[in-house]
């Protein structure tokens, strides 16, 4: 099936909040050259950073209008001979701005697709990518979590949050989340934590892990948030700990003093998913295939909640009131298929 001529487009046409910056047009579907694929779309999977690029306050800043969108899942419905994929074959789309995918349609590039089972739902699919494969590297490329470890999250009940509590809990750690309300935690414990720091309770969560501990405090801790939760946790952490930084969406990015990092001998470093495309993308091939498996073998299981593709600014809204638990996806009503997992 060759792709339309025109099809939607959510583009970002001036700063600010979704509901003022976000635009539905019709733009012609680019054909694929010889190494790329259209493909259409089924699902988007939105996370936290569309939020700031639809205000700005990204570190990427394409110039307007763009739409946004990192992550998306569909059916190739026309190749280039260098794609590597075929027509009918279904991908993740991992696209580069200013072509996000929050569209009808995406042209890619070999090298951001991703193929994925015919039976995986769409909405499963459509969120495996950015929140899954920045925890499973946080986890084990960067942290090197293992069997019996406490491990500490926190913004436990959002996208990150709650995979990395589902490959912790896969990996056979120890899950100690930390979320805010009672939704909120018991979401945590659905994802298989073994304890849960609710914030509403218990506004000291460094006493609640050393209490949880035996004072020992998690070995690694995965921190999604920033601000004054970073320096919380990071008084949190045990000997010889790590700690991994992967967001700020408190909106503060914090500072570690070193003398506490000499003391306490742990290390804290970094992981920015999109880095790793341009300097290792075999890794991220990798952590691909085993997210696969775990998902086949029902280890992990993404918490979805679907809004209609043309409702994509009240979706983002979800994520700017923090009031979605797991992953907010757009699902397209054009080609919407019976996998909903609402």
């Amino acid at each position: 099936m060759a792709p339309p001529m025109t099809g939607r487009s959510w583009r970002v046409h001036r700063l600010g909040p979704p509901h003022q910056a976000l635009g539905l047009d019709r733009r012609p579907v680019r054909p694929p050259q010889r190494d790329e694929a259209c493909v259409r779309v089924d699902a988007v999977g939105l996370n936290h950073p569309d939020l700031l690029l639809c205000a700005g306050r990204y570190q990427e800043r394409p110039a307007l209008p763009f739409s946004p969108g990192y992550e998306a899942v569909g059916t190739v419905v026309d190749a280039g001979r260098e794609a590597g994929v075929r027509a009918g074959e279904r991908v993740i789309v991992v696209p580069e701005l200013p072509e996000g995918a929050m569209q009808d349609y995406l042209t890619a590039t070999s090298d951001q697709l991703y193929r994925v089972p015919d039976d995986m739902p769409a909405s499963t699919a459509a969120v495996l990518h950015v929140a899954y494969t920045t925890a499973h590297a946080a986890l084990h490329h960067r942290a090197g979590l293992r069997t019996g470890e406490t491990l500490l999250v926190t913004g436990a009940a959002g996208g990150v949050g709650s995979a990395v509590c589902q490959l912790g809990k896969a990996a056979g750690a120890r899950v100690i989340a930390v979320a805010t309300g009672a939704d909120k935690a018991a979401a945590c414990e659905s994802f298989g934590a073994d304890a849960v720091v609710d914030l509403e309770r218990s506004p000291d969560p460094v006493a609640e892990v050393r209490d949880r501990t035996g004072g020992r405090g998690a070995d690694v801790v995965v921190d999604v948030v920033g601000g004054a939760m970073f320096d919380q946790v990071r008084r949190s952490v045990a000997f010889e700990g790590r700690l991994v930084v992967v967001g700020f969406t408190d909106g503060t990015i914090p500072d570690a003093p070193a003398n506490h990092v000499l003391l306490r001998n742990y290390a804290i470093v970094g992981l920015h998913l999109a880095t790793y495309r341009r300097e290792n993308p075999r890794l991220l091939r990798d952590i691909h295939a085993e997210l696969i498996d775990l998902v086949a073998r029902e280890a992990i299981a993404p918490r979805v909640h679907e809004v209609p593709f043309d409702q994509a600014p009240d979706a983002l809204g979800l994520l700017a009131n923090r009031k979605a638990v797991g992953r907010v996806v757009l699902r397209s009503e054009l080609f919407a298929d019976d996998d909903s997992q609402t």
